[in-house]
Order: structure tokens, then sequence, then C-alpha cells
């Protein structure tokens, strides 16, 4: 694999997945820091997908260090389909790293897939004793 620099939806990717990996996966993440706006990375997220006896654990990542970003969350392996899914943000883990205290330790989003031919993206604007999130491009 070559390092790849290109720019998608006025998003800059780098790294060494090819920019059809990252461009066909259906769900990514991003990460940044309120405090002192930047990037987060080394945030462990968790992606679930509610079942009917709970929770199916699908895939797990860390957001890359550079950039507080997971272009490709959902696993290539399995079939994106409509649903219920949860990405847990494990902020906890992240605060302790950094020498600071954390109200919140983890911070599950759920989120409904209604059109597998969408791409959705979940940003996570974090503080230690606040979060917001939303559905982003």
């Amino acid at each position: 694999m070559k390092l790849l620099t290109s720019t998608l939806a006025g998003v800059t990717l780098l790294g060494t997945a090819t920019l059809t990996q990252a461009a066909d996966n259906p769900l990514s993440v991003h990460v940044l820091n309120i405090q002192n706006g930047k990037p987060t990375g080394g945030v462990e997220v968790i992606l679930e997908k509610k079942i009917d006896s709970g929770w199916e654990t699908l895939n797990q990542a860390t957001t890359e260090e550079d950039s507080g970003r997971i272009s490709a969350l959902f696993p290539e392996d399995k079939e994106f389909t409509e649903g219920v899914y949860r990405v847990t943000f494990e902020t906890g883990d992240y605060f302790d790293a950094q020498g600071t205290d954390t109200f919140f330790p983890e911070i599950p989003v759920p989120f409904k897939v209604e059109s597998t031919d969408q791409h959705y993206h979940i940003p996570l604007l974090l503080s230690p004793y606040g979060y917001f999130t939303y559905r982003g491009n």
C-alpha cells in the first residue's frame, strides 16, 4: 500500500488505506477536544448493533492520533443493514491518560440507520465535563 493524501467532501484523508475503502465505508467518527481545539486521538470507539437480546459488538477501533478520526468504522466483512446502532466513545481512558478528571467515562451514541446507501458520520465535540454530538457528513 502507498501513502495517500486526498480531499473528499472537504475532509483530507491521510493514511495507508485506499481512498475507495474509506469512501465506501458507511460509518465514520471524529473526536475534537473543545477545551484545546485539537483533534482527540487515542479514544477507543466501540460499534454495536441492537438485536432482540441486547447489543452485538461489530467493531472496535481507536481514533487516529493526528486527526481524531476513524474513517472506516463499519467492518468490511459485515453487511450494513437498517436498524439501531450505537457507538460508544471510551472517554474515561483517554482523560486518564491525559491526567484529567472527567464526568463522562464513556459516551454512548445510539443512532438509527434508515437507508444503507447513505454515509453516517458521528462527530463528538468533547471536554472533561460536557460533550456535543450530531449527524455530520
